[in-house]
């Protein structure tokens, strides 16, 4: 399954990490929730399992587990600043609709 990380997001996640442990990635996950009733996750983490899937670009690595990778398969990890916030967005081309603030999706 393929998931990609644009330069911008790669750029980003470089910058956050400098404050983390060593040996920390970027972890993207799915859990039940928010107002569409599925949520990105995004966090530092130390531990990887067996189920997770590694991607690396832009000299960055990303962690996605097997479950969330599937809801997110196909999909672009995005860093996208403007006026109103910073954020990481996830173009996922999975979703059938969306919440406004785009932190969760339906299928």
């Amino acid at each position: 399954m393929s998931f990609t990380i644009t330069q911008s997001a790669a750029t980003r996640i470089k910058h956050l990490l400098v404050d983390e442990k060593e040996n920390s990635f970027f972890r993207v996950s799915i859990t039940g929730g928010g107002c569409s009733g599925f949520q990105y996750n995004f966090i530092f983490d130390d531990v990887m399992t067996a189920d997770d899937q590694v991607f690396e670009c832009y000299g960055t690595k990303l962690i996605i587990d097997d479950i969330s990778l599937g809801l997110v398969k196909g999909g672009e990890l995005n860093f996208t600043e403007d006026l109103v916030a910073s954020r990481f967005v996830i173009t996922n081309p999975n979703a059938t609709a969306g919440c406004g603030c785009g932190n969760s999706f339906t299928l």
